[in-house]
C-alpha cells in the first residue's frame, strides 16, 4: 500500500508495544514518538527540553509558526480564516461556539444530531439562545445519517452545526450537508486530519487533537474571519475568539508540548504519508478489512451503523450477547489488542483505527475476529 505508515513495533528497547484501539487519547505515529523521545532532553540548537522552553521564546515562535503553516498547507486554509490553537477540548467548544456566534442574536442555531456529541453540543447551545434540531437520529439509536431531504433547517439559522464523525455510534459524514446561506460549523474532532476537508464550505471547524492530530491539551479552531464580528464584548476574555486571534493563540501560556506534537504529526502526514488524500485512502482500506468481516459473519458480528454511514475511524459492533463480548475482549487483549470495549452508554465493541493505527494492527484484529467466530460456532 502506498506510503504505508511504519509498522515496526519497537520503541527503544521495548518489544511489547501493543495495538491501541482507544478512542482517545489514541495511538500516535511511531515516527512522532521517536522524534519526541530523541528531542526530549534538549531541542536541537536550543539546549533545553520542549517541556521547559518559554512560550515567548524564539524556539517556540518557530514551533508555533511551523505548526500553523503545516495545518494551512495540509487543509488548504485560505487567508480569510484564522487558525487558533486553544485548550479545553471539543467540550469547551460546545460552549464557545454559541457564546461567540449565537449570544444576543435573534435566529436559532440549527443542530443536526447524529450522535451523542451532537446532542451534547446542542444542550450547551441552549444556554446562549434558541436551538432548532434540524434532524435527530435518536429514534433509531443514531445508526445512520439523514438524507438531504430529511434535514429541516429553520428560516434563517445563525449557524448550522454538524458532527463529522460520531465516535460512540460509529457514523461518519462523507459529504458535507448543505447549510444554505448559514455558516456551517463542524465538530471535526475524531476525523480531523484523516481526510481532506473543504474548509471554504465552513464558517468554523473545531477539533481536539488526541484522536488523529496529536495528544490531549490542544484544540484547533479554524474560523472564518468575518465571524469574529459576532463576538460580544460581554464575553469572558478567555472565551472570546477575538482574544486568541489578536494574540496569535498566546493570550496566556499555551500547551507548548501539545503544539509541538501537533506539528510533528503534521510533518508525518506530509512527508511520510503524502498528504490527506493518501491518508484517507489508507484509512478506508483499514476499515474495509473489519467491515468485510462484519458483513460476512452471518450476524455473529452486528455492526451498529448502517453500511452507507459507517465510520472509517470507529468501527462499532455487537456480538450475540454480552458474555461473548467480554470473552472476545479478553481474547483480543491476550493478543495485545487493547481498549476495544464500547462506550459505556452503548456497550458492545469499538475499534478506533485512527491515522496512526498501522495496517498490521487492523489485520491482527481481523484475524482475531475470524478465529473467535470459528471457535464459537464450532
Amino acid at each position: 500500500m502506498e506510503n504505508e505508515p511504519v509498522t515496526d513495533r519497537r520503541v527503544g528497547s521495548a518489544t511489547d508495544r501493543v495495538y491501541n484501539f482507544s478512542p482517545g487519547p489514541a495511538v500516535l505515529p511511531l515516527e512522532v514518538l521517536e522524534r519526541a523521545r530523541d528531542e526530549m532532553l534538549a531541542l536541537p540548537g536550543v539546549g533545553i527540553s520542549v517541556l521547559e522552553i518559554s512560550h515567548r521564546s524564539p524556539a517556540f515562535d518557530q514551533i508555533l509558526e511551523n505548526t500553523l503553516q503545516s495545518l494551512r498547507h495540509l487543509l488548504g486554509i485560505g487567508d480569510d480564516y484564522e487558525v487558533l490553537l486553544m485548550q479545553g477540548g471539543a467540550s469547551l467548544q460546545f460552549s464557545m461556539v454559541p457564546m461567540n456566534l449565537l449570544r444576543g442574536r435573534e435566529g436559532a442555531a440549527d443542530y443536526i444530531q447524529t450522535g451523542t456529541w451532537g446532542q451534547t453540543g446542542a444542550k450547551e447551545a441552549r444556554r446562549e439562545g434558541k436551538v432548532h434540531v434540524a434532524w435527530d437520529g435518536a429514534g433509531t439509536g443514531f445508526d445512520r445519517l439523514p438524507t438531504a431531504g430529511e434535514i429541516r433547517l429553520s428560516d434563517r439559522p445563525e449557524y448550522v452545526h454538524v458532527t463529522s464523525n460520531e465516535t460512540i455510534q460509529g457514523v461518519q459524514w462523507k459529504h458535507d450537508p448543505d447549510a444554505g446561506a448559514a455558516p456551517l460549523v463542524c465538530d471535526c474532532s475524531s476525523d480531523f486530519l484523516s481526510r481532506p476537508i473543504d474548509v471554504a464550505k465552513h464558517g468554523l471547524i473545531y477539533a481536539c487533537a488526541q484522536k488523529n492530530a496529536g495528544i490531549a491539551g490542544v484544540t484547533v479552531v479554524i474560523l472564518r474571519k468575518d465571524l469574529l464580528e459576532r463576538s460580544r464584548d460581554d464575553l469572558p476574555t478567555m472565551l472570546d475568539y477575538r482574544t486568541y486571534a489578536k494574540n496569535g493563540s498566546r493570550p496566556n501560556t499555551p500547551p507548548v508540548f501539545a503544539v509541538y506534537v501537533l506539528g510533528l504529526v503534521c510533518q508525518w502526514l506530509r512527508d511520510s504519508i503524502g498528504g490527506l488524500a493518501a491518508m484517507n485512502r489508507h484509512n478506508a482500506a483499514k476499515s474495509k478489512l473489519l467491515y468485510d468481516v462484519l458483513d460476512a459473519s452471518g450476524g455473529f458480528y452486528a455492526g451498529h451503523a448502517r453500511p452507507e454511514c459507517r465510520s472509517d475511524m470507529n468501527v462499532t459492533f455487537r456480538l450475540p450477547d454480552e458474555t461473548l463480548e467480554k470473552a472476545f475482549i479478553k481474547v483480543a487483549a491476550e493478543r495485545q489488542l487493547i481498549d476495544l470495549k464500547g462506550h459505556r452508554s452503548v456497550g458492545g465493541i469499538r475499534a478506533s483505527i485512527y491515522n496512526a493505527m498501522p495496517l498490521a494492527g487492523v489485520e491482527s484484529l481481523r484475524d482475531t475476529m475470524l478465529e473467535f467466530q470459528r471457535q464459537q460456532r464450532g
